[in-house]
């Protein structure tokens, strides 16, 4: 549990700091088989204000968070190392701000935390990285955000930007681990092309990763060549096979477009269906469980899709109406669509299902679809699901040619998990 990277990434801290993590893996480890099958789970931000204070004493601190950055009882981190004594000089804000609420796409000012007193520091604005001259006064920068287990989320891309700012200002980075909300142990989709790295996956890994933000913290710092002074504290209590609804933990909106962990288990796949001209829900109740457009035909598309070919999944046809969209997709029309609803999570590939939509809508809809290729071809991490799907390849062919790079992935990843 604590060897290879993960070991090198507390040894790379101060001695105090790194006997102290170090014992922390190997009790929560040691513990797992006899804790209760699921366990309530304790954040790493709970930890790090808790027993592994130390890690930041006598630091000057900078937080990145959001409304995510939660303990079990509802107190914001900030507020957490606030009250264990911790120097905290500033926070900073991902994607959405610090509350959560700014739309997609939207830029994020510069703020006071009125619960603090603090300055907020945007970092999807003017600025994506922390500016040098705020790195300069710090000694140690805190991630705690809630990640949604998909490829394409930008908060894990603020992580890395993060890290990277602060391995040249020589600043200790600190993440304080949460689980995977939809599970550690599948792994599913393709791998990105790095020709087509972005901010919404900026690095080689499948649109479903299975691992937590702690656990790609040290994969990219040491395969993608970060080399920043990292320290992860884990959550307790999480094994991989554990999700969100599993963990004690109360759900809470990991942005504005992502209400429930239903949601959650659907994006992985239908989010590629931003990159086109169908609806994904957004401005409804279900965003991301259903997909959409006035022109849609469900029937037909359903009856096309043999309901064997995707275990774990229901296809449901239905009617909706986005109001107060923020993607300017049919607002106020009646989208006739198809609703994804989960029977069996295990078994579920949203990723296989979107190249099974993708292929039967696009073959029913004729003259009335779209690609919006930059965005679909940004998600995808390739141009070549897009002309896979344009050509009339076969979704196996298109599937299994995505094996052999997921895969190396897998054997990649393991060096890095934190989690039994």
């Amino acid at each position: 549990m604590t060897s290879g990277p993960v070991k090198q990434a507390l040894d790379a801290a101060m001695p105090a700091v790194a006997a102290t993590l170090t014992g922390m893996l190997v009790s929560v480890s040691a513990c797992a088989p006899e804790q209760p099958a699921h366990p309530e789970v304790v954040p790493g931000i709970e930890i790090l204000a808790g027993d592994s204070a130390g890690v930041l004493s006598g630091l000057r601190v900078g937080l990145i968070t959001n409304h995510t950055g939660l303990s079990r009882d509802g107190t914001p981190a900030a507020r957490l190392l606030l009250d264990a004594g911790i120097d905290l000089r500033v926070l900073l804000a991902p994607e959405h701000g610090l509350r959560g609420r700014a739309l997609p796409g939207q830029a994020v000012l510069d703020a006071v935390d009125p619960a603090t007193g603090l300055s907020v520091h945007s970092l999807y604005g003017q600025r994506r990285t922390p500016d040098p001259s705020l790195l300069h006064d710090l000694d140690a920068l805190v991630f705690d955000v809630q990640d949604v287990g998909a490829r394409y989320y930008t908060y894990v891309s603020t992580m890395a930007e993060a890290m990277r700012a602060a391995a040249r200002a020589g600043v200790m980075f600190v993440v304080a681990d949460r689980p995977n909300p939809i599970g550690g142990e599948l792994v599913q989709g393709n791998v990105l092309d790095s020709a087509f790295a972005s901010f919404v996956g900026q690095f080689p890994v499948p649109m479903r990763h299975g691992m937590t933000v702690g656990e790609l913290a040290l994969m990219f710092n040491r395969e993608f060549g970060i080399g920043a002074r990292l320290v992860v504290v884990p959550a307790a209590g999480w094994a991989r096979s554990v999700w969100a609804d599993q963990t004690g933990v109360p759900w809470i909106a990991t942005s504005p477009n992502m209400p429930s962990l239903e949601s959650a288990t659907h994006y992985p796949g239908t989010c590629l269906f931003e990159g086109t001209n169908l609806s994904v829900g957004r401005g409804t109740d279900r965003p991301f469980q259903q997909i959409g457009a006035p022109w849609l035909d469900a029937e037909e598309v359903l009856g096309s899709v043999p309901a064997a070919s995707l275990p774990g999944v229901s296809l449901v046809p239905v009617s909706f109406t986005p109001i107060g969209a923020d993607d300017g997709k049919f607002e106020g029309e009646t989208a006739q669509g198809i609703r994804l609803e989960v029977t069996d999570r295990n078994t579920y590939d949203p990723t296989r299902t979107a190249v099974v939509l993708l292929r039967a809508i696009r073959r029913s809809a004729g003259a009335d679809w779209a690609w919006r290729p930059e965005a679909f071809d940004r998600l995808a991490g390739t141009d070549q699901l897009r002309t896979a799907v344009e050509s009339g390849a076969s979704v196996d062919e298109i599937v299994e040619g995505w094996a052999r790079a997921r895969q190396r992935f897998q054997r990649r990843r393991s060096s890095y998990l934190l989690y039994p």
